[in-house]
């Protein structure tokens, strides 16, 4: 991993790869098409060369993987927001890592819904993005058992 990126980029990387060559695509169901998108690719960081399946990647660092923490950071409000108002929703692939085992669980897009995105404050007039404003996945927000572990 590139050692100019923080820890939380680094751990990103690290579950979009383990994502691609641990899961196969869940529509198409073939293993080892899941690939990485260019970074900074709007609300989506996998797609399936074969179906052309999008799903978005969430890593999180955690006490135990048995357990969903109760949010996770997303990116961008805006681009989410707009893709929301047109019903339009991404697969999740939440990956957690313990210091001693990490799991990948995944929630499809059909039991996802508006109350899983929380908009966060925008970025104060002194921040080096001012004005950008991210939102949080509330994961607690998704029916119970919506979470699949696959790993």
């Amino acid at each position: 991993m590139n050692n100019n990126r923080t820890s939380k980029q680094q751990l990103g990387e690290w579950g979009e790869k383990l994502v691609a060559s641990k899961c196969s695509c869940p529509r198409c169901k073939r293993a080892r098409t899941l690939k990485r998108l260019p970074q900074n690719f709007k609300c989506a960081d996998l797609i399936c060369d074969f179906c052309g399946y999008l799903a978005q990647v969430k890593s999180s660092k955690v006490v135990t993987v048995t357990l969903l923490p109760k949010f996770v950071l997303g990116a961008a409000w805006s681009p989410q927001k707009q893709r929301m108002d047109n019903g339009i929703y991404f697969p999740l692939f939440l990956v957690l890592r313990s210091t001693t085992e990490s799991a990948i669980y995944y929630l499809p897009t059909d039991l996802q819904s508006p109350a899983l995105f929380i908009p966060r404050n925008p970025l104060s007039s002194t921040a080096k993005k001012s004005g950008w404003q991210g939102f949080r996945y509330v994961l607690s927000a998704a029916p119970e058992g919506a979470f699949v572990r696959i790993t």
